[in-house]
C-alpha cells in the first residue's frame, strides 16, 4: 500500500496544473459565457501527451499508469468541467474501449491517431427515450452484406459536432434485449451522419453537446467492436472507464471549491473580523476538505485496480457517486460563503455549482449507484472477470 505518487506523476500534475493557470483560467469565464472554447487547446493537449496519457506507447500514447489520467482529469476540471469532459469522452469512454475489446487492425486505424491527439473520438450510446435504462435504445443495425445500416439517434453526446470518431450502440436484434445490442465504429465522413448541438444548457456552457443522426448509414463489417450481441456489455466496461476520469475530475473541481472559498475568506470581513473565523463557514470548509480527501481515496483505489487488471465496477460505482455528491454539496457551500457575490458572474463559484450538477445525473445517476451498491452489499450483485480486460499496466511493448 502506497499512498505516494511518484516522481513522474508529480511532474504530470504540475505540468496539467501550469496549462490551466495559464491557458484556460484567464479565459473560462469568457468561454463559459459565449457556449465554446479555443479550438487551440486542443492541440496543446496533443503535444503534452494528454490525449492518450495512459494508452500504450505501441499506440501512439504516453504510456503512463491509469492514475496518470486521474491526475489529468481531476487537474483540468479545477479549471472547468468542459474540458476534463472532452479527455473523459476521447480517452475514457472511447480510446480505452478500444485498448479493451478493438482488433489490432481497429486500434492501428483508430487508437493510434486518437492518442496523439490528431483524431477525437466520443461515444454515442443515450437516446432521447433510453438513459438510465438502456434496453429502451431504439436505433438499429441491420446486416447488409459487407455492411450494417445503421439507423437512428442519439442524444446528449460530448464532442458531437468536433469528434472524427464515435463509438455507437445499436440493436442487431432487438428481440434478444440487452443481449441484442452490438458497438459500432462510426465516422463523422460516412453518409448519413449528422450532429446537432444543444443550446441552452444549465451548465458545462464551453463543452459541445449535442445529438447524433443516423439515416440509412453503412458502416463495413470490420467496424464492429467486437461480437454480435456483446455490445451491451462493452458498453458496461466502457462506462467504468468513463466513471473513473468523472469521479477524478469531480476531486479537482472541490479543490476549485476549496481555493476560491479560502482566497475570499481572508478577504471578506463580517462583524469585525475575517469571515473564515466564523464557526459555520469553517464547518463547511472543513466538510470540503474532507469530501476531497475521501474522494481522492476512492478514485485512486480504483485506478490501482485498473494497474492490476482487476475488474472494479463495484469500486469505481462507489467512486463516481460519492465523488459527484462532494463536489455537487462542495460548490453549493462555496457559493454560501461568497454570499450575494458568489451568485454573480464576478467569482467562479456560480459557474461551479451549474457545472457540479451534470456528473451527478450522467454515466449513472446517483439513485442507480445507490442501488448497485445496496445490491453488493445484500449479495445480488457479483462482477466476474470479463473476457476481456484492459492491459495491466506497466503495458507489455
Amino acid at each position: 500500500m502506497n499512498f505516494e505518487f511518484t516522481t513522474e506523476q508529480e511532474i504530470l500534475r504540475k505540468t496539467v496544473r501550469q496549462l490551466v493557470d495559464d491557458e484556460i483560467l484567464p479565459h473560462i469565464a469568457k468561454w463559459d459565457a459565449e457556449g465554446s472554447f479555443d479550438a487551440s487547446i486542443w492541440s496543446r493537449l496533443a503535444e503534452l501527451g494528454l490525449m492518450g496519457v495512459c494508452v500504450p506507447e505501441k499506440y501512439g500514447g504516453s504510456g503512463m499508469d491509469y492514475n496518470a489520467l486521474a491526475i489529468v482529469c481531476e487537474e483540468l476540471e479545477r479549471g472547468d468541467t468542459a474540458f476534463r469532459t472532452a479527455v473523459s469522452v476521447h480517452t475514457g469512454l472511447n480510446s480505452m474501449t478500444l485498448m479493451q475489446w478493438g482488433t489490432e487492425a481497429q486500434k492501428e486505424q483508430y487508437l493510434v491517431p486518437q492518442a496523439k491527439g490528431v483524431r477525437i473520438g466520443a461515444f454515442g450510446l443515450t437516446e432521447p427515450g433510453a438513459g438510465s435504462d438502456v434496453a429502451a435504445m431504439s436505433t438499429t443495425a441491420v446486416r447488409d452484406g459487407d455492411f450494417y445500416r445503421l439507423n437512428g439517434q442519439k442524444t446528449w453526446i460530448s464532442l458531437c459536432d468536433i469528434a472524427d470518431h464515435f463509438i455507437v450502440f445499436a440493436y442487431t436484434d432487438k428481440s434478444k434485449k440487452h443481449h441484442g445490442i452490438s458497438a459500432f465504429i462510426v465516422e463523422r465522413s460516412m453518409a448519413g451522419f449528422t450532429s446537432k448541438a444543444i443550446k441552452g444548457k444549465y451548465g458545462i456552457r464551453a463543452g459541445n453537446t449535442g445529438e447524433l443522426f443516423f439515416e440509412d448509414l453503412r458502416v463495413p463489417v470490420e467496424n464492429r467492436l467486437g461480437q454480435e450481441g456483446e455490445g451491451f456489455k462493452i458498453a458496461m466496461s466502457a462506462l467504468d472507464n468513463g466513471r473513473f476520469t468523472v469521479a477524478a475530475g469531480a476531486v479537482g473541481l472541490i479543490q476549485a471549491c476549496i481555493e476560491s472559498s479560502v482566497k475570499y475568506c481572508h478577504e471578506r470581513e463580517t462583524f469585525g473580523k475575517p469571515i473564515g473565523e466564523h464557526q459555520l463557514v469553517g464547518q463547511m470548509l472543513a466538510k470540503m476538505e474532507a469530501g476531497y480527501q475521501m474522494s481522492r481515496l476512492l478514485v485512486y483505489r480504483v485506478g490501482e485496480l485498473k494497474n492490476k487488471g482487476i475488474r472494479n465496477t463495484r469500486e469505481t460505482s462507489l467512486a463516481k457517486w460519492q465523488a459527484c455528491d462532494f463536489a455537487n454539496k462542495a460548490a453549493d457551500d462555496a457559493l454560501q460563503i461568497h454570499g450575494a457575490y458568489g451568485y454573480s458572474d464576478d467569482y467562479p463559484v456560480a459557474r461551479f455549482l451549474r457545472n457540479s450538477k451534470a456528473p451527478v445525473i450522467y454515466e449513472g445517476t446517483r439513485e442507480i449507484h445507490t442501488i448497485m451498491q445496496a445490491d453488493y452489499v445484500l449479495g445480488r450483485r457479483n462482477d466476474k472477470a470479463l473476457e476481456k480486460m484492459l492491459p495491466r499496466w506497466p503495458f507489455e511493448e
